[in-house]
This record gives C-alpha cells, sequence and structure tokens, in this order.
C-alpha cells in the first residue's frame, strides 16, 4: 500500500490531523490499534472531559466537527478561581478578556466519535483500525511501516500520534525525558447540591491540586492531584466518603456533592521529547511531550501541533513535499517555545506548590497576589493560555 503521510494513533490529536490534510488531497493512512468509538449516550457526562481553548474550539468547528445536538453537551468556562495553600487568591474572567469565555468543557468520548464519523468518511483518507505497528523501516526517500496483519504501507512522512507510551517515537530513535513527580490523579463526576455558575476553581493545599470543571449546570469534573499515598488513601474510600472529601476539600462551595462516575486513577509524569522531527518522521501531542494537568493544557497544546503541521505540510502542497526535511523543520521550531514554556511553567508550579517550607509559601502565595492586584500582568498570562 502506497499513502503520502501515514499517521499512527487514530485518536483526538491524529484524527484532528488527519482531516486538516484530507483538503488537500494528499492520500493519509491512519493505522489506529483501538476498535471503533461506541455512540454518545444521553445519560451523565464522561469523566473524561477537556478544557478547549477558544483557538481549539474554532480548529474543530472548522472541521464541521459538532453537530446540533453536540451544542447542549459544551460547556463554558466564564471565569477562573485560583486559591493557595495560605488563602492567596487569582482570579481570570471571559469578562475581562472580552470573551464570551475561557474556555470550552468538551467530553472524550463526543469528541473521539465525531472524529471517528469524519475519517471514516473523509476524502483521501483511509482508515485502518484494529491495526498496530509492527516495524518501520525509514530510508532517504521515506519510510515503509509493517503492521501486526503484514500490511506494508510506503509514505513519505510517518506521524506518531500515538500517546504518551509511543511505538513510534521509540522505533524511530527519538531522544526523551520523563520526570516522575511521585503523585497520581484522580478523575471523577459529582453532582452538586448548588450550581457552579460555569466557574472553575482550583485549590492548591497539602502539597495538591484540586481543580473543580464545569459540566451542565450542577455538574463538575474534578481532577485532585496528590502524592500517591494520599491519592491511594482516597481511591480506596466508599463513595459518599469520597464526595465528602471532595466537597471539603473546595470548602463546601456547592453544598453536598454526589459521585455519578467511576473515579479514575493515573499516574502524573512529564515527558519531552528532545527533537519533534527526524528524517520522514514527526511527533505531536503526548507522544511529542506530556505536561503536569495542573493548567489543563495537555489536549490544547496536541491539537495545536495538529494545526501547526498540517499548516506547514499544506503551505507546500503535492505529496513530494510531505516529508521534506526543511518543512519539517519549520514545524519543529514553530512549536518548540510554545511546548518548552508550558512545561517550565507547569513543572515550575507543581515544584513550587509541592515544597514544604516557609518560604516556598510565602513565595507562592505573593506570587498568586502580585498577579492578581497587576490587571495587565494577568491579561497577558490569561491570553497566553488560552490563546
Amino acid at each position: 500500500m502506497n499513502a503520502d503521510i501515514i499517521i499512527v494513533g487514530g485518536g483526538i490529536v491524529g484524527a484532528t490531523f488527519a482531516l486538516q490534510l484530507a483538503a488537500s488531497k494528499l492520500h493519509v493512512v491512519v493505522v489506529d490499534r483501538n476498535a471503533a468509538m461506541p455512540q454518545v449516550p444521553q445519560g451523565d457526562f464522561d469523566h473524561r472531559v477537556y478544557a478547549l481553548t477558544p483557538a481549539n474550539i474554532s480548529l474543530l468547528e472548522r472541521l464541521d466537527l459538532f453537530q446540533a445536538h453536540d451544542r447542549a453537551r459544551l460547556t463554558p468556562i466564564r471565569a477562573m478561581e485560583i486559591v493557595g495553600d495560605r488563602q492567596a487568591h487569582l482570579t481570570f474572567s471571559a469578562r475581562e478578556m472580552g470573551r464570551s469565555e475561557l474556555a470550552l468543557m468538551v467530553e472524550h468520548r463526543l469528541l473521539a466519535h465525531r472524529l471517528e464519523e469524519k475519517l471514516r468518511s473523509a476524502a483521501h483518507v483511509q482508515y485502518l483500525d484494529h491495526r498496530a505497528p509492527k516495524s518501520l523501516a525509514v530510508n532517504h526517500s521515506g519510510v515503509t511501516l509493517t503492521l501486526d496483519d503484514a500490511t506494508t504501507i510506503s509514505a513519505a512522512l510517518v506521524v506518531g500520534a500515538d500517546g504518551a507510551k509511543s511505538w513510534v517515537r521509540d522505533e524511530a530513535g527519538f531522544t526523551s525525558r520523563e520526570k516522575d513527580f511521585g503523585q497520581a490523579a484522580l478523575v471523577a463526576n459529582f453532582r452538586c447540591e448548588k450550581k457552579h455558575d460555569y466557574i472553575a476553581r482550583q485549590w492548591f493545599a497539602d502539597g495538591g491540586i484540586l481543580a473543580w470543571l464545569p459540566l451542565g449546570e450542577n455538574v463538575i469534573s474534578i481532577v485532585w492531584s496528590l502524592p500517591i499515598s494520599g491519592a491511594d488513601a482516597l481511591a480506596a474510600l466508599s463513595a459518599d466518603e469520597f464526595s465528602n472529601a471532595v466537597a471539603v476539600g473546595g470548602k463546601s462551595l456547592l453544598g453536598v456533592m454526589r459521585l455519578v462516575s467511576p473515579v479514575a486513577r493515573f499516574p502524573l509524569v512529564s515527558a519531552r521529547s528532545e527533537q519533534l522531527v527526524l528524517p520522514h518522521v514527526a511527533l505531536m501531542g503526548d507522544a511529542a511531550h506530556v505536561v503536569h494537568p495542573l493548567a489543563g493544557q495537555g489536549l490544547n497544546l496536541g491539537l495545536q501541533d495538529a494545526a501547526m503541521l498540517a499548516q506547514v505540510l499544506c503551505s507546500r502542497g503535492g505529496p513530494e513535499a510531505a516529508g521534506d526535511w526543511a518543512l519539517l523543520r519549520r514545524y519543529e521550531r514553530a512549536r518548540k517555545e510554545s511546548l518548552l514554556a508550558m512545561q517550565l511553567v507547569t513543572d515550575g508550579l507543581q515544584s513550587l506548590f509541592a515544597m514544604d517550607s516557609v518560604f516556598a509559601a510565602g513565595l507562592r502565595n505573593a506570587g498568586l497576589g502580585l498577579i492578581d492586584n497587576f490587571p495587565s500582568l494577568k491579561k497577558m498570562l490569561a491570553r497566553r493560555a488560552i490563546g
């Protein structure tokens, strides 16, 4: 089988990239080891959710991704409140930014299902699910990928969009660095006694970070990042005990809370590939970088990777340009500054709030208060975060 571009990984980032290329008439093959996504149920919200920036929502809307009835499941974040461990406050609002929202909450299963529907019907895109890569050969003219069913695909470029444990990254010989925070994150949804008023809230306390994100009118999604021992202790609680702990951690601002989803637990690490490109190979999304979830920017960064590489490749056009080394380097240069800046900020904040010292406590809380008292600085930071 011949193609212009092979994308390994048919998740949200890989699928978004493929759909952007579809209009260019490049022949794209998407290889996805996963099964088809199930239909989106009409009941409670998925416990895997993303806070997508306006720039990325615009990207998805240009792909005509959301159907009319999906709109009711997209929840705006209109303000954000951050509280330090000494009660220092930092607030952001969409109104201050001259926007209708800072971000939109989107469910994983809704977004993944809609992308898959589009992939299966897209011109110039061939979608191979239930397939896994087995070997990769790179030469001066391109790549040959062999799958576990013995299918071979030749192309000018292979793109690894296959997640944090990327097969493409390892097989192609990229150098990466990883940092283990010694923490785990608990993720779950809760129905609340009081409405959240479309405010996202975040508390830094006891070496952990508790985030509440709005869903619907009185449902929130939480991400609670804690040292592993603390996460294990919380995960062992009954549903009622865990609900009470989450309510207390958030100062009971939304009254009584009731757990309405499974509780997911995952270890927290950050990782960064030293390169985004090698000859005829490129990385994007978690395959290239994993950041701490405290800023909620993981998927946002991946979608911007997809947008930039698609823009760079389509700017030259033609199948012969797909593996052009100069084009691939343009993509790497365009993305490296933003990726490094976000990694430094998230890793630095996590380390600062994890430090158990009077000096560190004073520094981090003074910093929050300082930013909150300087509107121009606050707007600058918010604009960089939301795009």
